[in-house]
């Protein structure tokens, strides 16, 4: 079966789940060392980088703002904002956080300017894993990865009044 014929899975984390494997994280990192500052890959990064801040005690906030999707779609890698302090010093001694490594664009663009920098990722899914030096979580690759910052609760109709039909 080719990649093309893989059938994409719907996979929805809840706020308990991020915040919980957040945590997980962030206990390896403990393990790790001391960090000058984390940076958050935005926009995804940004929630587990204030939960490992808290926990770890770390002030020092920065982010990279990097766009490779569009919705569900990958495209090009547009770098929109750099953490100037950390490129000086390449990265060294910094912890960059994000949500999810999917093939690893976004990574592989950061670690370009931050070559020394530590990445951690809650979750990593196979092709993009080697990119990251830790995370919590292994997602397999055809899992579209639902944050709860991308979905909404929405009232549904109870069955009788949709005739059984969702």
């Amino acid at each position: 079966m080719s990649d093309s014929d893989t059938e994409i899975v719907d996979y929805v984390v809840t706020w308990a789940e991020v915040h919980r494997d957040t945590k997980l994280l962030a206990r390896k990192l403990i393990e790790i060392g001391t960090w000058k500052g984390i940076i958050a890959i935005t926009r995804g990064g940004l929630i587990p980088a204030a939960i490992i801040a808290r926990e770890m005690d770390i002030r020092n906030i920065d982010t990279i703002c990097i766009a490779t999707y569009d919705e569900q779609d990958m495209g090009d890698v547009n770098l929109i904002k750099i953490p100037e302090k950390a490129c000086e010093e390449k990265g060294e001694g910094w912890l960059m956080i994000d949500d999810l490594v999917d093939t690893g664009t976004t990574i592989k663009a950061a670690r370009k300017l931050l070559p020394d920098c530590h990445i951690a990722t809650v979750y990593a899914k196979e092709i993009g894993r080697p990119s990251v030096d830790t995370f919590v979580h292994e997602v397999p690759q055809n899992y579209w990865v639902f944050f709860p910052w991308d979905t909404d609760v929405q009232y549904v109709a109870p069955l009788h009044k949709t005739n059984g039909k969702d």
